[in-house]
């Protein structure tokens, strides 16, 4: 009875082993820590938000790098501050000024849940060093001492818990402009750690067990190796005995020798779209605004991505099998303006309506069509059948009818529709290969979309079943 006891219980840890991925120790080396399965969700979720907000956000002007652009005399910034302040104003001085008097985090909680995002990644510290929380190794230079005199990542995680189902995750850059401290570092040739072992390290380990984030999305790594930054050992621990073990997932900005290397899924760098499959789990970090991640107060509208933009990048990137991390910047007040709500609440009516080929999806077989340009495929399973998604990002315009090409390969029971509209559309093969696909007279009250069509095809020869 003891034996079969004791067989039953080994057999249920190795399942919880298998699907937590848990019970193997991770050494502090980037073999093992690649070694890593990453969870499921990530590559599910697709689509995410990254938030930026800080001190920056008080300038409001040029970008996210102000401290550091005007410090190293860009001249639009140095003539900006000598015409608007004081001759011994100094960058801690815009602190004061980040007011948040209308920053509501259930709000910010409810669009991004319209957005159709699956996850959200707040920048808790950009390279300026002045955390978002209250930080026991950032004093006086966090959100608690001065500016809001508020835990805002606290609150921003506790609303998205509360009112969605979107995974929370938190950026952390690992070096800081002009502290002091690491500033040694560099000139001690980082033979020496001071920085990481009082600041950076720290106050990772601070997020984690106080915020338990699903994604540490490090950044500020190409200052220095991983070794200086004590990387691996970092994620051995994440991975190994963090409250987060089993869920959580990690870029590749650890070193400037790791990015698109290493890592639990690679950036490659910001605005990363190769258009081509990747080798690794990949995500496209990209920006509304073409020259800012911080909120700048003199963009013009011309200076943000529209819809169709956006979702070009979104159809290009999961055919290709990234994720997309949608960037918005929020001014000092603590409001996400109506240009970006507007943008992202669109995206989110599209995805209601074709999330179907985005969500879960996998990479086809063929990432683009090989005659009709702007069309890009993914596929996924529905119940036990394997679908294909053509998303046309342009409205064909020969009589209605979009040749897709050899790629599609079909069958006596293939069949077409279009997300988000009722009834089969008629189709004919091509002499060449691929198919010409007639799409109906739709009413205008009736067109699934303004900017990009799904037409979801069953039924094909070259699909197989995903495992």
């Amino acid at each position: 009875m003891h034996v079969k006891i004791g067989i039953y219980v080994t057999s249920i840890l190795l399942l919880v082993c298998i699907v937590q991925t848990s019970c193997k120790k991770y050494e502090p080396n980037w073999e093992s820590i690649d070694s890593r399965p990453l969870p499921g969700w990530f590559d599910d979720s697709k689509v995410g938000i990254l938030i930026h907000w800080g001190v920056f956000s008080v300038p409001s002007i040029l970008s996210e790098w102000f401290w550091y652009q005007w410090k190293t005399r860009t001249p639009v910034l140095v003539d900006f501050m000598k015409e608007n302040y004081r001759p011994d104003f100094t960058y801690p001085d815009f602190a004061p000024q980040l007011t948040a008097e209308f920053f509501d985090a259930e709000e910010w909680a409810n669009l991004l849940k319209l957005s159709g995002a699956k996850y959200v990644v707040l920048v808790a510290k950009h390279h300026e060093g002045y955390t978002m929380w209250p930080s026991n190794y950032s004093w006086n230079w966090n959100s608690m001492d001065v500016g809001p005199k508020r835990d805002i990542v606290g609150e921003v995680a506790d609303a998205i818990r509360k009112n969605t189902d979107m995974h929370f995750g938190l950026y952390h850059s690992l070096f800081e402009w002009f502290n002091p401290i690491f500033e040694q570092d560099r000139a001690n040739g980082f033979k020496t750690q001071d920085f990481v072992s009082m600041k950076t390290m720290p106050e990772l380990y601070e997020i984690v067990n106080k915020y338990k984030p699903e994604i540490i999305w490090s950044d500020g790594s190409h200052a220095a190796k991983d070794d200086y930054w004590n990387a691996t050992n970092f994620l051995a621990w994440l991975y190994n005995d963090s409250p987060v073990k089993d869920y959580v997932v990690t870029n590749d900005r650890w070193g400037v020798n790791d990015n698109c290397i290493h890592g639990g899924f690679v950036n490659c760098g910001d605005r990363f779209n190769p258009k081509v499959l990747h080798k690794r789990k990949w995500e496209n970090v990209m920006t509304l605004d073409r020259y800012s991640a911080g909120y700048r107060r003199n963009a013009k509208l011309a200076d943000y991505f529209s819809v169709h933009e956006l979702l070009t990048e979104v159809a290009q990137t999961v055919s290709c099998g990234g994720n997309i991390l949608i960037n918005v910047g929020i001014t000092k007040e603590g409001t996400i303006t109506p240009v970006f709500q507007n943008i992202l609440l669109k995206l989110g009516g599209w995805l209601e309506v074709n999330g179907e080929a985005i969500y879960g999806s996998r990479p086809w077989l063929y990432q683009s069509d090989n005659v009709t340009k702007d069309v890009w495929y993914t596929s996924n399973m529905v119940e036990q059948d394997v679908f294909v998604y053509a998303i046309m990002l342009s409205w064909p315009r020969n009589n209605n009818t979009i040749t897709l090409g050899s790629t599609i390969m079909t069958t006596t029971t293939t069949v077409v529709s279009m997300l988000g509209y009722n009834g089969n559309f008629s189709w004919r093969p091509n002499s060449y290969g691929g198919i010409n696909v007639t799409i109906p007279a739709i009413p205008i009250n009736l067109m699934p979309s303004v900017d990009a069509w799904v037409l979801k095809i069953s039924g094909l020869k070259n699909v197989s079943k995903r495992t």
